[in-house]
């Protein structure tokens, strides 16, 4: 049996404590020395794969990576862009960074390492044809046969079953569809031989499907069906050095997931895993290696890398680790000659940090601001200590890629501090430190990157720090990334990312401009990244609209300094719509992105660079009523929506609701899944009702149903959810009650306002209701059937109960007109009396 030692506590207990600990210069115990020595003489890989962020098996990675010390890493296809965010208003492209950040958060706590593909997650899929087509299969199956040889991993393991077509989220199936065929096409020199420039042709050894009771149905069915072909392995051990059961850390793994509500309880006892072997050879007894050389000895003339690496491990110094200094640095000479480049990179790198680990080496650049601009001179501050009696000397430092260097030769005495300033330039290139993938705009079901890029979680530091050594007399360079830190008054020391951003940027701060009469104002935000802009901005308008002045002139002083200028926007007479677009020269260059930050608690600020763009359009949305309530739920921007067509949108707090706060609105709407996540709503439910039937109306959002069975949302009358949904956001929509008011008062519904809706049509309709409900709508995905479930309305006293399932919380956002209409109506609903 492997044991686990304190690294991975140490790890957890840094990540709690410290969320920016990616920036951080790491520090490390003796039982975390120890642990990584016992990695380091593991030479065998394992890759974990599935579809979005929150898939993944984090029992199983732990159990690999601290257990059995293989190098384990999870590729994810997709970084969950189309998926629902508990935690804020962000969606699609800036949800899928928010869900990568959480992925590495995961990683850093089971020790795993965590790859992506090129694939955009455009939203639910119920097969993997339809997925595999809007991917492009080659491009997705080319990035999973990459990241097979460039892991080079002995075990695969799929978590989803490749033979399932149509029984799951066609992206479960699709990632284990591509596994299997890359399996045997990363051996293949044959195959994608491009890629031959950059990694050798890998073939893995084993492949599993990570199967569980879920794939059968039942906890019951699965405890009944014969498992003498599966292979099962024992995965709740528990480790008194950490005080933790192997389930505890996947638990705390898991929960990074914030933003989909993943937080997971920690299970303790032993707790069986099953794989079923789909190529390769049966394992022995559970152990997923055997067979597989993963000694040193797999490397050909290693025997006194071995020997050296071995004997550190077995007497290993808990009270001084620098005592192994010497045996580690020879060691790291003789890796140096080895042939096999992937393994020489790989373990070179480790043992980098191992002897730094044991030296108590502590190195560090950090820059004076945030943030900088190409072109610029930055100040770095550098500290260097060596915390031990091993013989260290900094011969200089350099900073790349803008080649600044430093000669030093200076002695670093046992823990005596070593402080200097130095000055560098950042090339005058347009390299920026935003999300790579969102650098160019991608299509559907596609990211663009540069090669160097692919499978990457994020855009490398642009600018980096090599110091120089030499450790007890032989020459070994550790690069660091230039950080940004500062003092907070609550929270002491605070690390994160340093970024290299354009210029300046500009932006639109409603991403929906909605015109009934009229020009109207646009204000444009213009954000200067750097001391001393001078230019002008300028409002690039669709063809038949209108814009003045033509431009603005920009002058500004300080780095940060904003400022806002009004456009004065005309539509045409008819219907239009259209993308308005900022643009600002400045010192001979055109800036045209926006600057976006993502600020949580549990990872590091985002900047992300995004096109500067807004979408306008000529509308004739007629409406009743002018005031709303809002109930939030897990996050949406429909009450923005609401107020470009002109109510007044007052957000509500559950705890607050009563007859008499409800009484002055118009209609109240009940925002996405708050059912699933407003615990205190339930009790407020005979107040919402109550408030219906004096003649009110209320609008209820979609729920999900969750694993557990239904979700009850309390309607007055009977209704019950499923997990129906209408993936085609071009499914036909047929009129089912077209005299009904939702579908002609104030306005007139047509097909053509089910025309440009995006990702879907809705999700977790109704599938059964009272006959006091009315339904509005039919629609369905190709072969299904008709599913009439979209839009419910039921009179309750003298006002109406609406549920629906339409996703208004993606395309109102998005400035679907037709979707913007129907809203308007069901807001509208029994008001036709009064506007007579």
């Amino acid at each position: 049996m492997y044991k686990i030692t304190l690294y991975t506590l140490f790890s957890i207990t840094l990540f709690i404590s410290s969320p920016l600990y990616p920036q951080q210069p790491k520090t490390y115990t003796s039982s975390e020395i120890f642990h990584a020595i016992q990695k380091l003489n593991f030479l065998g890989s394992a890759l974990y794969i599935a579809a979005h962020p929150d898939d993944e098996n984090t029992r199983m990675i732990s159990y690999l990576s601290n257990e059995v010390h293989a190098r384990t890493a999870y590729l994810s296809l997709t970084r969950g862009d189309g998926g629902q965010n508990l935690i804020g208003t962000e969606l699609r492209e800036l949800l899928g960074v928010i869900r990568t950040e959480e992925l590495l958060a995961a990683r850093r706590i089971d020790g795993g390492k965590q790859m992506f593909s090129r694939a955009n997650d455009f939203g639910f899929s119920k097969h993997p044809d339809e997925t595999l087509a809007i991917w492009n299969k080659d491009s997705v199956l080319a990035d999973v046969v990459r990241a097979i040889r460039k892991f080079r991993p002995d075990v695969i393991i799929n978590r989803f079953d490749h033979r399932s077509p149509g029984t799951t989220h066609g992206h479960h199936t699709s990632s284990a569809m591509l596994s299997v065929e890359a399996f045997d096409l990363a051996g293949n020199k044959d195959a994608y031989p491009g890629q031959l420039k950059h990694f050798a042709a890998w073939q893995p050894q084993r492949l599993f499907f990570n199967t569980s009771w879920w794939f059968y149905g039942s906890e019951e069915k699965f405890r009944k069906a014969r498992k003498d072909k599966l292979v099962s392995v024992d995965m709740g051990g528990y480790y008194p050095a950490l005080g933790m059961s192997n389930g505890e850390i996947a638990a705390l793994s898991r929960s990074q997931h914030r933003s989909q509500g993943f937080g997971s309880a920690a299970s303790r006892g032993s707790e069986t895993e099953y794989l079923e072997l789909l190529k390769g050879d049966t394992p022995d007894h559970g152990n997923l290696f055997s067979g597989i050389n993963t000694t040193w000895s797999r490397l050909d003339g290693t025997e006194e890398i071995a020997k050296l690496l071995k004997s550190v491990e077995h007497h290993f110094n808990f009270k001084d680790p620098s005592e192994h200094i010497p045996q580690l640095v020879k060691a790291y000479t003789l890796i140096q000659k080895l042939d096999d480049e992937y393994w020489k990179t790989v373990k070179s790198r480790e043992l980098n940090e191992i002897i730094q680990a044991c030296a108590g080496l502590y190195l560090e650049a950090v820059a004076e601001t945030p943030r900088a601009t190409p072109g610029s001179t930055v100040k770095l501050q550098v500290e260097a200590i060596n915390r031990s009696s091993a013989n260290i000397e900094l011969h200089s430092l350099e900073i790349l890629p803008s080649n600044t260097a430093k000669t030093l030769s200076a002695r670093l005495e046992d823990n005596k501090e070593n402080h200097f300033d130095i000055n560098t330039k950042i090339p005058d290139e347009e390299n920026y430190t935003a999300p790579y993938w969102l650098m160019q705009k991608g299509s559907l079901g596609m990211y663009r990157a540069k090669q160097k890029f692919i499978g990457l979680p994020e855009t490398p530091a642009i600018l980096t720090a090599d110091f120089h050594l030499v450790i007890d007399g032989v020459d070994m360079t550790l690069r660091k990334n230039i950080t940004y830190k500062h003092t907070d008054p609550a929270q002491g020391e605070r690390y994160q990312p340093f970024e290299i951003l354009p210029a300046v940027t500009a932006s639109i701060p409603n991403k929906v401009n909605l015109f009934a009469n009229g020009p109207k104002g646009i204000p444009v935000k213009v954000t200067a990244i750097q001391e001393q802009v001078n230019g002008s901005v300028s409002l690039n308008v669709p063809e038949g609209w209108k814009v003045s002045p033509e431009s603005y002139p920009i002058r500004s002083t300080r780095k940060g300094e904003e400022k806002t200028v009004i456009f004065k926007v005309t539509p045409p007479e008819g219907e239009s719509e259209g993308l308005i677009r900022p643009v600002v020269q400045t010192n001979g260059r055109t800036y045209a992105k926006e600057l976006v930050e993502i600020t949580y608690d549990h990872i590091p600020p985002q900047s992300v660079l995004l096109p500067s763009e807004a979408k306008v359009a000529r509308l004739h949305i007629e409406k009743a009523g002018k005031s709303v309530g809002y109930i939030a739920g897990a996050g949406d921007k429909v009450p923005e929506s609401l107020q470009q067509i002109g109510y007044n949108v007052t957000f509500l707090d559950t705890d607050n609701i009563s007859a008499s706060s409800l009484a002055g609105f118009d209609a109240v709407v009940i925002g996405i899944r708050a059912y699933n996540v407003l615990e205190s709503l339930y009790a407020k439910q005979p107040v919402l009702l109550n408030y219906v039937k004096e003649g009110g109306t209320l609008i209820v959002q979609y729920n999900t149903t969750g694993r557990n069975g239904n979700m009850d949302v309390r309607p007055p009358y009977p209704l019950h959810l499923s997990r129906d949904r209408v993936t085609d956001e071009n499914a036909e929509v047929k009129f089912i009650a077209k005299d009904h008011p939702l579908l002609n008062y104030p306005n007139k519904i047509t097909d053509r306002d089910f025309e440009g809706w995006v990702q879907e049509r809705g999700l977790y309709f109704p599938d059964k209701w009272a006959k006091e409900y009315t339904a509005v709508l039919s629609m369905n995905d190709k072969g299904e059937k008709a599913k009439e479930g979209s839009l419910l309305a039921a009179p309750y006293g003298k006002g109406y109960y609406i549920y629906t399932g339409l996703s208004f919380f993606r395309e109102l956002p998005a400035g679907v007109p037709g979707a913007f209409k129907l809203f308007a109506n069901m807001l509208s609903i029994g008001k036709e009396q009064a506007d007579n």
